[in-house]
């Protein structure tokens, strides 16, 4: 369901049907398919008969700082879905297990305000322990967009791509590509060596504007009662307007603070106070050593 108060009762953020999805990212050339739905993978459910479809998810976290956080999962199997909700609402013990079951995962919309506040403590974990970065988002802005790609390169991360559509239009607009790629070991193979392409559309105004008139036509569709709140459609454009206003002084905001910093940022590693001083660890270090050697 979407979280807009009073339409959260009513109205879902997406509205695409996964075959018709799949049929759509066949049709436009894609050798794989994945669906990142938000903390499930049931819409997914009809679609893994296919050898070329591989599971995936958007999983909603909460950081350190208190910020809101959303991250790509890909390639996962079900007790891997079910283990990281159990871990999203801790987000050092997720990072340990996607960490530990070596999956792919991404930080995604890093320069967007769609989730909240962002605190300058959030880039430095992104830069120590994320394997991608979102470089390109098919309903972001391009110069967010191309801050993203920056920011990757200057981290040091894999930079992929995706279309984060919620209406069909923009299904498979915007993907990763690994040129050469048959399987998709292949695929994740060469994005780990360095070898993968952020391809297609960013986001627009219009675009955005577009997709929300078509979840209101399909909210429609699936619930004709919802008619009385159609004179509240006039608003969109506005509300729209206000989002996009919001998401280019975002980006301003954190790209501009983040290349502002010359030095390589320290990892969390270098700063993070541990909960016994260092002189106590060398101790029990040497002590446990010593058991050990008998």
């Amino acid at each position: 369901m979407c979280n807009t108060p009073i339409l959260d009762r009513i109205c879902r953020e997406s509205y695409n049907e996964p075959a018709k999805v799949y049929s759509r990212l066949k049709q436009l050339g894609m050798s794989l398919a994945t669906i990142t739905d938000h903390d499930s993978i049931d819409g997914a459910e009809a679609l893994r008969k296919h050898p070329d479809f591989f599971l995936s998810e958007e999983v909603t976290c909460h950081m350190p700082s208190g910020t809101e956080l959303h991250v790509g999962v890909y390639d996962i199997a079900e007790r891997d879905h079910m283990e990281i909700q159990r871990r999203r609402s801790d987000f050092v013990a997720l990072l340990m297990y996607l960490t530990e079951k070596k999956l792919f995962f991404s930080v995604n919309h890093v320069f967007s305000g769609l989730t909240g506040r962002r605190e300058e403590e959030d880039y430095r974990w992104f830069a120590s322990y994320f394997l991608a970065i979102e470089a390109r988002n098919g309903q972001m802005t391009a110069s967010a967009n191309e801050s993203a790609a920056r920011l990757a390169a200057r981290f040091g991360k894999i930079a992929i791509a995706g279309s984060d559509s919620h209406a069909m239009a923009g299904i498979g607009r915007t993907y990763s590509e690994v040129p050469g790629a048959r399987t998709k070991d292949d695929f994740f193979a060469g994005l780990r060596a360095g070898q993968g392409r952020v391809n297609g559309v960013h986001g627009s105004y219009l675009k955005l504007t577009a997709d929300v008139f078509s979840i209101i036509g399909s909210l429609l569709c699936e619930k004709p009662w919802t008619a009385f709140l159609l004179p509240l459609a006039v608003l969109v454009p506005a509300c729209t307007a206000g989002h996009w206003v919001n998401e280019m002084r975002f980006c301003r905001k954190w790209s501009g603070a983040l290349e502002k910093e010359v030095k390589r940022p320290r990892m969390l590693w270098e700063w993070i106070r541990v909960s016994r001083p260092i002189g106590r660890v060398k101790e029990q270090y040497a002590a446990d050593e010593s058991l050990s050697n008998g």
